[in-house]
């Protein structure tokens, strides 16, 4: 039997009398009126089953459709991950949802993520991210990262030199990955080295697949061995920092080189500095950030660009007239980046039909009523990429692959969410365009490929990936 039915089998055994009990004894006060239509689904499982196992059947859009199909296009109710949620859905409601941050929505996360980050603990993952999304901006911001754009291309073709080129067939995904996690490991902490990055890598993957799933500690599940491995790379995270605490402290690390050192100076408002191990926690929760997302995004990009060769080909033009405008040796640079304008449309287009981020949850922090339907206070909120990539009203034959969309203004503001939107909109949008962008212009420079498996399934656990991991056959350019 599949180990996650097999966990959710064993949950719902354990659970059930408790959750009769809770229903059964629940004061009819506390019982909300008027709520948007829909099912809750089983006790304390709710429909988390379903939900889940429609994007590992590589369909995540389905379990929104089908219900909006069902109970209603803009708001339905359910139960998942063991809470009362509401899914909002369609343009006004991505409006409504990222317009009322902090005034009636906070974000939220599941329970796994303060127990796979359990320093956080002291406050609460919602304060913890208030602070990290302080500290980000100044890195993240574009002006700043224009002098990575040179450290992103050099890794890049040290990438190329060392997992791509004379080689007849690689599987995308992995290598994605790789390359991404090498970036933000030499960005955020200054390690390049690859067999130091290589050590982090495999633990970061499995923490990855168990921050969405059922909180079920019992070996084996995909929540048991996240937490092993966040304990595995936080004892290494705390060697590290160590280590820059000395070297800052003998001068042999500038206080600007990196978002470690920024952490390890910076302090509260009562002048305290932060403990190391919250540091740990920050830097282990920007390094899944910073490149998960951009590995599937490049993913897709090479998916697409092999199916699409009419594609391929204008994009192999643009880069080539920026690669043919460099020195021997010379790095790209920012000007080259604004020049990557079809590419980036075509990357755009990728992140439609395939979002990285499939989307995201909120909480109620009051009562409140939306379309005429009661929200109760401490509901979670869920918005769908879906419900607007791929919805006819807001992408006109949205299966079609049509990187003009994102020509001029591009598409109509709250349709278009990969990075979500509103004050919580992803800070490191401009530093994910980047390493895509650099990504796009070393393979395309180099290689023409065609896919292994003409229809390799695509799974969701948590983002978008190719079942296989997308192989390749490869065919260098003549030079």
């Amino acid at each position: 039997m599949d180990l996650f039915f097999l966990s959710m089998l064993l949950l719902l055994l354990v659970s059930l009398p408790l959750s009769l009990g809770f229903l059964l004894f629940r004061p009819k006060s506390q019982l909300p009126g008027n709520l948007p239509p829909g099912k809750m689904g089983l006790p304390f499982i709710g429909e988390s089953l379903e939900f889940l196992s429609t994007g590992r059947k590589g369909y995540p859009e389905k379990f929104i459709y089908d219900r909006m199909a069902k109970y209603s296009s803009q708001v339905f109710k359910t139960s998942i991950l063991g809470e009362s949620a509401a899914v909002f859905c369609g343009t006004a409601c991505n409006k409504f949802l990222f317009s009322n941050e902090n005034k009636l929505v906070i974000s939220w996360w599941p329970n796994a993520v303060n127990k796979i980050f359990p320093s956080s603990l002291q406050t609460s993952s919602k304060e913890e991210a208030k602070k990290m999304r302080s500290m980000l901006p100044g890195f993240l911001k574009p002006e700043a990262l224009q002098r990575y754009i040179g450290i992103m291309d050099g890794i890049a073709q040290r990438h190329f030199d060392s997992n791509w080129d004379n080689k007849q067939e690689v599987i995308v995904f992995p290598l994605a990955k790789r390359f991404t996690f090498w970036l933000a490991c030499r960005l955020f902490m200054s390690i390049e080295d690859p067999d130091h990055v290589a050590k982090f890598a495999d633990p970061f993957n499995v923490i990855a697949s168990g921050i969405i799933s059922i909180p079920i500690d019992l070996p084996g599940t995909p929540f048991n061995r996240a937490i092993k491995a966040s304990k595995f790379i936080r004892k290494e995270l705390l060697v590290i920092i160590k280590q820059r605490k000395m070297d800052l402290a003998d001068n042999r690390a500038s206080p600007t080189q990196d978002i470690l050192s920024h952490m390890l100076l910076a302090r509260d408002g009562e002048g305290q500095y932060m403990n190391e191990l919250d540091i740990a926690d920050k830097i282990l929760g920007l390094l899944i950030g910073g490149h998960d997302t951009a590995s599937a995004a490049i993913t897709f990009v090479v998916k697409y660009l092999a199916e699409l060769p009419e594609v391929y080909n204008e994009v192999y033009k643009e880069q080539m007239e920026i690669a043919k405008s460099k020195a021997p040796g010379e790095l790209l640079n920012w000007e080259d980046i604004q020049k990557m304008r079809y590419s980036w449309n075509v990357a755009c287009e990728v992140m439609r039909l395939a979002p990285p981020l499939q989307g995201s949850f909120r909480e109620a922090i009051t009562d409140f009523v939306y379309s005429g339907f009661s929200i109760p206070k401490g509901w979670k909120l869920y918005w769908s990429a879906n419900s607007t990539h791929r919805n006819p009203e807001c992408f006109p034959e949205p299966e079609n692959f049509d990187p003009s969309r994102f020509e001029g203004n591009g598409p109509a503001p709250y349709t278009y969410v990969p990075f979500g939107g509103g004050p919580r909109m992803c800070p490191g949008k401009e530093y994910a365009r980047l390493e895509i962008l650099v990504f796009m212009h070393n393979v395309v420079k180099r290689f023409k490929w065609e896919k292994l498996l003409k229809n390799e399934k695509i799974i969701v656990d948590p983002m978008p990936m190719p079942a296989k991991g997308l192989p390749v056959s490869l065919y260098p350019h003549k030079a």
